[in-house]
Order: C-alpha cells, then sequence, then structure tokens
C-alpha cells in the first residue's frame, strides 16, 4: 500500500527528474504559435532537420518547431478554445494551441524531440503519446507516471521518435472532461528514409463526438453514447473541406478515433488497402482491397489507393445517424401518418407550423425552418444538384486531372462529361438534371429545393 506521504514523494522524485531532462533546453520557451483559421492549412515543408513528405491536416495545420543543439522543440498550450463546427456553429472546446483537435506533430524517425507543454485550463492536465515507445516517465499517465500539470506550469516532455508510423496525444487527467472538451490531435514520425511508403498526397483527420444541445455552446462531459455531433477534425459537414486529389495520385488517408464507439469509414468510387496502423505499417501480403474500414475506439487506419477516377466522390462514417447534425433522439417514426387534420388544428394555436416526417426525412434539409440560436440543420449542404442531405462526418474527394503537385486549392463541382450523368427516362424524351450556377462564387451550385430538369431527344450520348 502506498501512503499519501510515500505517493507526494515519488510525485515529487518524477517532477525533479522532468526538470534535469529539461535544464539544457529551458533556459527560453520555443514561441507558442496559434491557430485562428479553421480551414485546411497548407503543408508545413520542413525548414530545417532531416527531410520528410510532409501531411495535410484536413481542417487543421502543423506545428512549427525550433531545432536547439540538435534537438527539435515545440510548445504546446492546453488552453479553452473556440471552435467553428461549421457556419453559423461554434462550441466552446478544450484544445491546443487556439484549436481542438490541436496542431498535428511531424517529426522523423530517430529525431530526438522536445516538448514543451504549457497548462492554461482551470484545472491540472498531461499528454499521453498515444502508441509512441519512448522511458516509462514520458507517457503522461497522472499519478502512474508524473504528476498532473497544473494550471499556470509548463512541462517538458524529450524522447527520441524511435518508430515510423501515426500516433495520436491527448491528455490522461480527468479524460471523461478533457477528451469530450475536445483535447486531442494527431502524430507522424515519418520514415528516415523519405522514399519509404512515399505518396503524393498524404491526409489526416481525428474523428471526435459531441454533445451541444441547440442554443448552448458548451458539450455535455457526461454523455456516454447519445453524441449530437459527429465530426471530422471537429469540424461538421459542410464545414468539412474537401480532400483535393489530382488524377492518378497515390493517396495516403490517416485517419484516427477518439470517439466513444467505432466508425466504418467508407471511401466511393475506389478501393483502396490498410497499409498502417498504430502498431505500425502492414507488411504488403498482408493487406487487402476494402471500400470500408472499421475503426475503433482509439485505433487509427491509414489506407491508400490510387486515384485513377475523377470526379466528386464521397468520403463518410457509414453509421448513418453519424453522417447528420444535431439529431434529436427518441422521436417518434410518423411516416406514413396522416397529419392534415391535425395540423390544421395546431395552425390555428401556431401559425406556419409544419409537419415533419410522414414522407420521410429527405426534405429537412430544404426546409427553411427556424433553428435556436448555434445549432446546425440535421441534413445540410448543397451540391451541384439540389440538397445532399448529409452533415456530420461526411465529405469529398475532389479528383481531377491536371492538378499541380501541391495545388490543395477547391477545384469546384465536378463536370460530367457527356453520357455519363444518370438521367430520368421518360416516353417520348429524356429529361436529365441540369447544375444550377451559383451567381455568387462562380462555383457550380444548386438554388435550395431546385431542380432543374432540361427534355432532351434521344441521341447518341444516350444509353437505352
Amino acid at each position: 500500500m502506498v501512503s499519501r506521504r510515500n505517493f507526494f514523494a515519488g510525485a515529487g522524485a518524477v517532477a525533479v527528474s522532468t526538470a534535469l531532462v529539461s535544464r539544457a533546453g529551458a533556459a527560453s520557451l520555443p514561441e507558442a504559435v496559434v491557430m485562428d483559421k479553421a480551414s485546411t492549412q497548407p503543408p508545413l515543408m520542413p525548414p530545417n532537420g532531416r527531410p520528410y513528405n510532409p501531411v495535410v491536416t484536413l481542417n487543421g495545420w502543423t506545428l512549427p518547431w525550433r531545432m536547439k543543439d540538435g534537438v527539435k522543440e515545440f510548445h504546446l498550450v492546453a488552453e479553452p478554445v473556440v471552435r467553428e463546427i461549421a457556419p453559423g456553429m461554434k462550441a466552446n472546446l478544450w484544445g491546443y494551441n487556439g484549436q481542438s483537435p490541436g496542431p498535428t506533430i511531424e517529426v522523423v524517425e530517430g529525431d530526438r524531440v522536445r516538448i514543451f507543454v504549457t497548462n492554461k485550463l482551470p484545472e491540472h492536465t498531461s499528454v499521453h503519446w498515444h502508441g509512441q515507445r519512448l522511458p516509462n516517465g514520458m507517457d503522461g499517465v497522472t499519478g502512474l507516471t508524473q504528476p498532473g500539470i497544473d494550471p499556470g506550469k509548463t512541462f517538458v516532455y524529450e524522447f527520441v521518435a524511435k518508430r515510423p508510423g501515426t500516433f495520436m496525444y491527448h491528455p490522461h487527467a480527468d479524460e471523461m472532461t478533457q477528451m469530450a472538451m475536445g483535447m486531442m490531435g494527431f502524430w507522424i514520425t515519418h520514415p528516415k528514409d523519405h522514399n519509404f511508403m512515399r505518396v503524393d498526397r498524404d491526409f489526416c483527420f481525428l474523428l471526435n463526438a459531441y454533445d451541444i444541445d441547440p442554443g448552448s455552446y458548451t458539450p455535455k462531459v457526461n454523455t456516454m453514447l447519445d453524441f449530437n455531433l459527429w465530426t471530422f477534425n471537429s469540424r461538421a459537414f459542410p464545414g468539412i473541406d474537401p480532400l483535393v486529389i489530382a488524377q492518378n495520385d497515390k493517396v495516403r488517408i490517416r485517419v484516427g478515433n477518439l470517439t466513444m464507439t467505432n466508425h466504418p469509414i467508407h471511401m466511393h468510387g475506389h478501393e483502396f488497402v490498410v497499409t498502417g496502423t498504430d502498431g505500425g505499417w502492414v507488411p504488403p501480403a498482408a493487406r487487402w482491397p476494402e471500400v470500408t474500414t472499421d475503426i475503433a475506439v482509439g485505433q487509427m487506419r491509414a489506407i491508400e489507393f490510387v486515384a485513377s477516377e475523377p470526379g466528386d466522390w464521397s468520403l463518410h462514417c457509414h453509421k448513418s445517424h453519424h453522417t447528420m447534425n444535431a439529431m434529436g433522439h427518441d422521436v417518434p417514426t410518423l411516416i406514413g401518418v396522416d397529419q392534415r387534420e391535425v395540423l390544421g388544428k395546431i395552425n390555428k394555436l401556431v401559425p406556419g407550423y409544419m409537419v415533419m416526417g410522414d414522407k420521410g426525412m429527405a426534405d429537412m434539409g430544404e426546409m427553411e425552418m427556424p433553428l435556436p440560436d448555434n445549432t446546425l440543420p440535421m441534413m445540410t449542404g448543397s451540391g451541384p444538384f439540389g440538397g445532399i442531405g448529409m452533415g456530420g462526418m461526411f465529405t469529398t474527394m475532389k479528383v481531377r486531372k491536371g492538378l499541380a503537385r501541391g495545388d490543395y486549392k477547391d477545384p469546384g463541382w465536378y463536370k460530367h462529361p457527356p453520357g455519363t450523368l444518370a438521367y430520368e427516362w421518360k416516353e417520348g424524351g429524356i429529361a436529365r438534371p441540369e447544375p444550377v450556377r451559383a451567381p455568387d462564387a462562380g462555383r457550380m451550385a444548386a438554388k435550395p429545393g431546385e431542380q432543374v430538369l432540361q427534355v432532351t431527344k434521344p441521341g447518341k450520348n444516350h444509353a437505352h
């Protein structure tokens, strides 16, 4: 049995050893860089140190470092942040360096890394380097391998990045609160041979979930399963940027799951192989083609494919409720229920009341109903042919011919070649849906609730 006195004596020894590790490099702290944009930032090309092929963090960024006596030094600041989940909704979260999730940390196999962690939260915290091989005292478990980092204090973690791969970081302190409030981030250790497992485009993002009541701004931290916002990197569609890819690029997408449930991530238009987990690279003989990979809690999967097929392809969680926003639980199903009589009675009391869900939920995204403050429609987002009817864990891969290697700018909606677009058959003619050009941005978009049909006679470009 460990006494209170012995426990704190042990904790003091850990604090001293941490100070000893940091003393050589802690005369001055590295700059704590802060990000205030919710859009995907360009990859950070390494300004010094060994070369590597950088990743692109979806709706995120990479943390800069400084080199000091051959050590890569980073500065993480744990702090309250405001994250825009999607246009029209913001959340009071906890994160790092101005955002949740925190910035991606990129290093190279064999690098000695020193991370300064400053705590600006109202309670103690720590950082666990999920999946890393490191000295036990750097593992970041409060009470077991270190004392907590109290508010206003700075701790230093230092170790050699021994194993290449994809990892995560998050607290092991008051996890129920701190993880539910968004404290997490990605860590990439690139192989020392930058041509090993080389790809043309390398994306990464975390899966996270929140329970935020409409009209409120702060997540409920006691929720176990009934979350109402499912996100990629704390963004919900249509606030998630597309993955912009040049046709025939070899592409890697790294996805980490720090939610409370598993997520089957599904890709349209291509098949892929799982090439990496948080345990390391998967040997080629152990890989097989998939279009969906299930990512359990605390796991990471790296998938790879050749983007041979041009178009706007969906990438999403295949749990249907995870591609919706601000869901309501315990709502009865009203499909097939004739509500005309009750609608007339309710309208006398509540003018403008609308029935919901008697024919299905597909029209929900196009209803212009007033919403409570700071929330999102359950299904939202418009494409070139109308409402997409998706939210949450959904985005697109925009595969285009002729994009330059470093070009990640949104190319707009895909223009389908003649004869490659599904159409309606009608006796005596064909009604083919055509995109509606948005008048403001020069991009293809449908006006809410509008579908334009152009009737043409069958021709050589139409199959029968």
